[in-house]
């Protein structure tokens, strides 16, 4: 006899198939996000949903051990041998940042001050000299907006904005930004090039001799000025041709639009190719000891203290539930079980993600740029069965920081102009004398990088290098 599914058959599939979709939607969301999003949206359900719980204490955001002091799991960070090309991935407490010493077999706390990490970036350099400025209150303000700084240290994202995520006035945040605008090197923090060359021109008052009407010429002729129109700017100012061009060498060659390819600590940064701002990185990869064919530590690090889960009491009051309330607590606590599940199958996600691309960009990881490993998101998400659109969620907005202590976006694995433009880098450094777009072109050809003269120079500006003639003149200057 043929099989006639009943009408509650239909209703159990359809309840089935709801819930399915919203487990993938919720996990597709949630894998969208960074460390500090992710931590934002579970204390948010936290406060208004009663069925969930957070339950104090360290514990495995695997496996849900309890973990005594400072200790990582036993289980899941198991280290096994030093040695071998098989990382070792697993999802980290948010306590501690560790760091693995190899031969004890122990890993050993570093501290995480947000003004003092390991390695010197513009960021930190600038957070570090503005540190007795600012209220304790604001330094999250100032952290925020030091994570927000594009690679030639402007500000990236509206003012408006911080001030919405950190629930304070933008003229708190616009006070913390006026301070580090004024930290070396100047203008850092501007919201655009313009800002930089007046927040300079301030700085500098009358220390620096300056023709008339410099400021003017910022203020109300810049649109002039980067298209080098001297003619239309004279006559904006009233001024000649002559005059004009005096005002557009004075900036050129005492100003600087771009902040962060100017001199700041003791280096002179004009590939601007800093990737690294304070911030907490989504990932953090470690070497298990000093061999070369040391295993890498990585881990995926988790935001919350404690353990989320449901809580048993909201759970016993379910069944005992008054009728006017039950569909309420019922739909809380579905939420809630809906949202538990979704956050483990995206740990496990980025897990598998990291596993695979440590192993496979374990080169470029330990030895640099030059090194990468080419690999597309479609070809990973085919590796681990999975659509391209999860591989591009998993990535997009997240940071991982190498052995070295750079920090670079997850993204950059997956980076196929990445070796050619760290080889043009190199071609540059190198040169005697400034080389043309077509003459690079020819020696990334004799190494193996076949590219067009306008790919030489689309990678050359990614990397904040100026055009040949623009070089020869910048080494007049430093003579």
């Amino acid at each position: 006899m043929a099989f006639r599914p009943s009408q509650g058959t239909f209703q159990r599939t359809g309840v089935r198939t709801k819930l399915t979709t919203a487990h993938l939607a919720q996990t597709m969301t949630l894998l969208g996000m960074n460390a500090l999003e992710l931590l934002e949206k579970i204390e948010g359900e936290l406060s208004k949903n009663p069925a969930l719980e957070l339950v104090e204490g360290r514990h495995c955001p695997n496996c849900n051990r309890r973990l005594p002091g400072n200790a990582l799991c036993p289980k899941c960070s198991y280290q096994g041998s030093a040695q071998g090309e098989e990382p070792i991935v697993f999802v980290s407490p948010p306590e501690h940042n560790y760091t693995y010493t190899g031969s004890t077999g122990r890993y050993e706390d570093i501290e995480t001050d947000a003004f003092s990490p390991d390695t010197e970036d513009l960021a930190t350099y600038v957070l570090q000299q503005i540190a007795a400025e600012i209220a304790p209150a604001d330094r999250e303000i100032a952290v925020h907006i030091a994570s927000s700084l594009d690679k030639d240290g402007l500000l990236s994202i509206p003012i408006m904005e911080i001030a919405r995520y950190r629930h304070v006035d933008p003229e708190r945040v616009y006070a913390v930004i006026q301070v580090m605008q004024r930290a070396d090197p100047v203008g850092v923090a501007s919201a655009n090039e313009q800002e930089a060359l007046l927040v300079q021109l301030d700085v500098l008052g009358t220390q620096v001799p300056r023709p008339e009407l410099t400021r003017q010429a910022v203020e109300e002729g810049f649109h002039f000025l980067t298209k080098k129109q001297f003619t239309e700017l004279g006559r904006l100012l009233g001024i000649s041709k002559n005059e004009a061009e005096k005002i557009a060498n004075f900036i050129g060659e005492s100003l600087n639009p771009y902040p962060a390819r100017a001199f700041w600590g003791n280096t002179r940064h004009i590939s601007s190719d800093t990737t690294q701002v304070y911030q907490r990185p989504d990932v953090i990869m470690r070497c298990a000891d000093d061999s070369e064919d040391t295993r890498l530590i990585v881990e995926v690090m988790w935001p919350i203290r404690g353990l989320l889960r449901i809580n048993p009491d909201f759970k016993q009051a379910l069944a005992e539930a008054p009728e006017a309330k039950a569909d309420k607590w019922k739909a809380d606590m579905e939420q809630a079980n809906l949202l538990v599940k979704c956050l483990s199958q995206r740990n496990h996600t980025l897990v598998r993600l990291m596993q695979k691309l440590a192993k496979q960009q374990r080169n470029f990881i330990l030895d640099g740029p030059a090194h990468i490993h080419p690999i597309t998101r479609v070809q990973l998400a085919e590796e681990l069965d999975v659509h391209e659109s999860t591989i591009s969620r998993a990535v997009s907005g997240k940071t991982v920081q190498l052995p070295s202590g750079h920090i670079i976006p997850i993204s950059q694995f997956f980076d196929r102009s990445l070796h050619i433009r760290t080889a043009l880098k190199g071609i540059v450094e190198a040169e005697d004398t400034p080389l043309s777009d077509t003459k690079i072109a020819k020696l990334l050809k004799e190494q193996g990088h076949k590219i067009a003269r306008r790919t030489v120079a689309k990678y050359r500006s990614m990397e904040g290098i100026l055009p040949a003639h623009l070089r020869k003149v910048q080494a007049k200057q430093t003579a």
